[in-house]
């Protein structure tokens, strides 16, 4: 179960980062980010913050895989610290998809922070 929790993380992690990638390139989906607050294209600054997001997303894939011992078994042990700071980011973003004055993206990225914070717990409790 660990090991399909780690690779059903990865999965919703490379989904919101072809997201992200077309919003960086100027995909005119502002509207399903961000709160809604930004309508077609995300100005240059709002790009910025998504590039840094990507990142993020590719950092908390690698700790629940490693955590699963997938990749980097050297850094098993620093994932079971981190793995908790996985499960915190995603169950914050479970509570501001809960909140966010955005009806799409409450439909579309709730359920899918829903099944990060899912994925991340089985991880950390694997």
């Amino acid at each position: 179960m660990n090991l399909l929790a780690a690779y059903g993380f990865a999965v919703l992690i490379g989904i919101a980062l072809l997201f992200q990638t077309a919003l960086l390139f100027g995909a005119p989906w502002g509207h399903l980010t961000m709160g809604g607050a930004h309508q077609g294209v995300l100005p240059i600054a709002m790009r910025r913050v998504v590039a840094v997001s990507m990142l993020l997303l590719v950092f908390l894939a690698l700790v629940v895989l490693t955590r699963a011992n997938v990749v980097f078994p050297d850094l098993l042990g620093v994932a079971r610290v981190l793995i908790w700071f996985v499960v915190a980011y995603c169950g914050l973003g479970v509570g501001l998809h809960i909140i966010t004055p955005s009806y799409w993206e409450r439909v579309l990225w709730l359920p899918h922070v829903v099944g990060l914070l899912s994925c991340s717990l089985l991880v950390a409790l694997g």
